[in-house]
C-alpha cells in the first residue's frame, strides 16, 4: 500500500509529528511519500524569525506536494499547526485547490488521518483535527483516527489523542508519547489502507 503523509510546519514541531507518521506506515510496510506544502508567509516575516529560518533550513529537503500526491496514495496523513482551533492557512490552501479530485471522486474510499502541534496545553488540538477532517467527508474518505489503541493516549502529559497524533509546544524533538501516537497513525493508517484495496 502507498501512504502520502502531507503537513505543514512553521516551526518544525509538526515536521517532526510526520517523520514519526511517515514512519509508523513504512513499518507497516507501506511505500511512503513525506511532502510538506508550500509556505505562504511573507518573506520579511520568515528573515526576521530565527526559529522560522531554522525549521524552514531543516525541512528545505522534503519535496513540496502537488495534488499527484494524493491521487497516487491509498491512504493519506495530514498534518498542521494549530491556528485558533484550525489547520493553518498554508495546508488549507493546499486542500482548496482539490476541487477537481472532489468532481471526479478520486479521493473517495482513500483511509485518511490527520495530526497536528499547538504551543498550549489547550491550544485547540482536538478541534483542529476536527476541522481537518471536514475536508475528508467532503471527499468520502475512510478517517482513521487512532483511538486508545497506544498507552500514550491513557497517560500523556504533552501530546496525544484519541482523534489523533498531537504536539505540545515547540521543542527540537518529540516526546516519548508523542512520537509512540504519530507512529501508530501510520501503522493504523497503512493498515486500513490495504484492507480498503484488497
Amino acid at each position: 500500500m502507498k501512504i502520502s503523509v502531507i503537513y505543514y510546519s512553521m516551526t518544525g514541531s509538526v515536521y517532526h509529528l510526520a517523520q514519526a507518521v511517515a514512519e509508523g506506515a513504512r513499518q507497516a510496510g507501506a511505500e511512503v511519500r513525506l511532502r510538506r506544502v508550500p509556505d505562504l508567509l511573507p518573506l520579511e516575516v520568515i528573515e526576521s524569525n530565527e526559529n522560522i529560518k531554522q525549521a524552514l533550513e531543516a525541512q528545505k529537503d522534503v519535496p513540496v506536494a502537488v495534488l499527484e500526491d494524493l491521487t497516487w496514495a491509498d491512504g493519506i496523513a495530514f498534518g498542521s499547526p494549530t491556528r485558533y482551533g484550525n489547520m493553518a492557512a498554508q495546508l488549507k490552501n493546499f486542500l482548496d485547490q482539490t476541487g477537481p479530485l472532489w468532481a471526479q471522486g478520486q479521493l473517495a474510499g482513500k483511509a485518511a488521518g490527520f495530526f497536528t502541534g499547538a504551543a498550549t496545553m489547550h491550544g485547540g488540538h482536538e478541534s483542529t483535527i476536527l476541522t481537518m477532517s471536514t475536508f475528508a467527508y467532503h471527499h468520502g474518505m475512510v478517517i482513521v483516527p487512532t483511538g486508545y489503541l497506544s498507552p500514550a493516549v491513557h497517560g500523556t502529559q504533552t501530546g496525544g489523542s484519541p482523534y489523533g497524533p498531537t504536539e505540545l509546544g515547540n521543542k527540537p524533538e518529540l516526546s516519548d508519547d508523542e512520537r509512540s501516537v504519530g507512529l501508530l497513525l501510520g501503522e493504523r493508517l497503512a493498515m486500513v489502507a490495504g484492507k480498503l484495496i484488497s
